[in-house]
């Protein structure tokens, strides 16, 4: 058992993308365990004017700390709880102070490390200023604990906070060091720039493409960070093999939970469901000016904004074959809607959907695809791909799709919900990745009992294989085989499930929706909790054998 654990993160109090969810629904299983000897570390990133939503200023074990902490001038440092389950002891840091010494540290681990920063760009100075501020505090807690024999791990997210896992290694070096990587810089930028990553995976070199995708400094710190902690991690046995080919040293695979608590029971989650189907059916009700019967089929996928890596592009494609096998059923048969909640570049919510939202009898709005206005509308990629199928949610069209452009934590402006409330109402999540190195997404949408599907691209979809086989009837979880050449039959693989969906009798959904939820529960944290007790077991064993 160790004595103490820190975790440092871009999104502690900042949620950026899936490492918030993977962060903030581990942290109630840590803090049982370790109670107050877990600390998270975040970037200060809040104001008097923005403060943060789940920072909470408090007093804590540490208040004797702060008082006679030494740290650089400039560098402020707040310490109180994270409002998640748990509530653990968050530690924020402002780092722009740390500017001062950019150049020294990075000339320093250039000469440990052979972490080349001379060609960062974009957040790159800004990510290695916050792990280092993470860094000192980290070395000013375990200096002001005074044990030397105490065991200590120090726990860095991507390579975000690469920079910090260096700098502690090389100035306490008693300390045990994990670092984990949810998806490589370099494999990212790959499946980004459209070229294909599976089929010729064995013929890449993880350095040689930094150059050519003028990503060195991020793939040599990540790789740097790698290779130097005790204890190198990564959440799916997909991305173990892209780390082992792209960063040369292969992970121990530590996969994601979900904290079922999250999930309503019973009456609650009843009462959540209807809600939520009856705000999104009103919505698309007040921009096409139709009526949707309580019997629509609602379909969703979310996510990061990347067409190709999270599927996006096959999810539009799949609903527009839906959508001609459903050209000519009767009139009254039931409507579908298909949701796109992928937050762009929002420049506010649309005012005359707001007006109709408050009226009895709503009218057709022009574009009656997009729910918010954006900064970048004429080339938004969802936008123009829902555009270039021909959705134009036309009176006699059986599906309607439909944009959501917008972060949804309940203050949009349109639905005033949060994306886990909305997610109940749902009656299918598809999730058909490219890229997508575990999948909290389709792990999410199980756990709320809602068909899901998603591809052995993704970790969880692997994970889903490996615990249960090919047999989503039996366990919920629809896993679709992707590959770099079978675009076009995932489209029909997904249009014909959401056909099957679509026929279904109740008694049958049922019971997949419950199969999904007994299929989450084997992915929870408490089943989960273990792998990271391993890591930071043979983390500690590396640091004793150091000394």
């Amino acid at each position: 058992m160790l004595d103490l654990l820190f975790e440092t993160s871009w999104e502690v109090c900042n949620k950026v993308g899936g490492i918030y969810a993977v962060l903030s629904t581990k942290a109630k299983t840590l803090q049982k365990r370790y109670k107050d000897n877990l600390i998270f570390i975040g970037p200060d990133l809040w104001s008097e004017e923005h403060p943060s939503p789940t920072f909470v200023e408090a007093r804590t074990p540490l208040a004797a700390w702060l008082r006679q902490a030494q740290l650089p001038e400039g560098m402020r440092v707040r310490v109180g709880r994270w409002d998640i389950p748990g509530k653990p002891i968050a530690v924020l840091v402002t780092f722009g102070s740390l500017y001062t010494y950019k150049n020294a540290l990075y000339s320093e681990m250039w000469e440990r490390y052979r972490v080349d920063s001379l060609h960062g760009y974009g957040d790159y100075d800004e990510s290695c200023m916050f792990a280092y501020a993470a860094a000192l505090i980290i070395e000013s807690i375990v200096k002001w604990k005074k044990a030397p024999k105490m065991k200590v791990v120090a726990h860095f997210d991507e390579w975000t906070t690469g920079m910090g896992l260096l700098y502690v290694k090389a100035h306490q070096p008693q300390v045990a060091t994990v670092f984990t990587t949810h998806a490589t810089s370099i494999g990212r930028s790959i499946c980004g720039n459209g070229k294909p990553l599976y089929d010729y995976m064995e013929g890449y070199n993880g350095d040689q493409m930094a150059g050519e995708l003028n990503m060195q400094s991020k793939h040599s710190l990540e790789k740097a960070a790698a290779h130097a902690a005790d204890v190198f991690t990564t959440v799916s046995d997909v991305t173990a093999r892209e780390c082992r080919q792209l960063l040369e040293r292969y992970p121990m695979v530590t996969p994601n939970g979900f904290e079922q608590n999250y999930v309503p029971k019973g009456a609650k989650f009843t009462a959540m469901r209807k809600a939520a189907r009856q705000r999104m059916l009103q919505v698309a009700a007040c921009l096409t000016g139709q009526r949707y019967a309580d019997d629509t089929l609602i379909v969703a996928t979310s996510g990061r904004l990347e067409m190709r890596n999270k599927g996006i592009d096959v999810y539009l494609d799949s609903v527009s074959s839906l959508r001609d096998s459903l050209r000519f059923v009767s009139s009254k048969a039931r409507k579908v809607v298909a949701l796109v909640l992928v937050p762009a570049w929002m420049k506010s919510p649309r005012a005359d959907l707001i007006e109709n939202l408050h009226k009895a009898y709503p009218h057709r709005l022009f574009d009656p695809v997009i729910t918010h206005h954006l900064h970048n509308q004429d080339s938004d990629p969802v936008y123009n791909r829902i555009n270039m199928l021909g959705f134009h949610n036309e009176p006699e069209d059986k599906v309607t799709v439909i944009d959501v452009p917008c972060y949804l934590n309940g203050n949009d402006g349109i639905f005033g919900m949060s994306y886990y409330d909305l997610l109940a109402g749902l009656d299918a999540a598809v999730f058909p990745s490219y890229y997508e190195p575990w999948g909290y997404t389709p792990l999410e949408s199980a756990a709320f009992g809602v068909p899901t599907i998603t591809t052995d691209l993704a970790g969880f979809g692997q994970w889903v294989l490996d615990r249960f086989g090919d047999d989503s009837d039996r366990y919920g979880v629809k896993v679709l085989h992707r590959t770099d050449s079978n675009y076009d039959e995932n489209v029909r693989a997904i249009a014909m499930s959401l056909m099957n969906l679509y026929v279904m009798s109740d008694k049958d959904n049922r019971a997949i929706r419950n199969a999904n939820r007994t299929t989450s529960k084997a992915a929870s944290w408490d089943n989960f909790i273990e792998y990271y007790d391993k890591a930071y077991e043979q983390a500690l064993k590396r640091a004793a054998e150091r000394l």
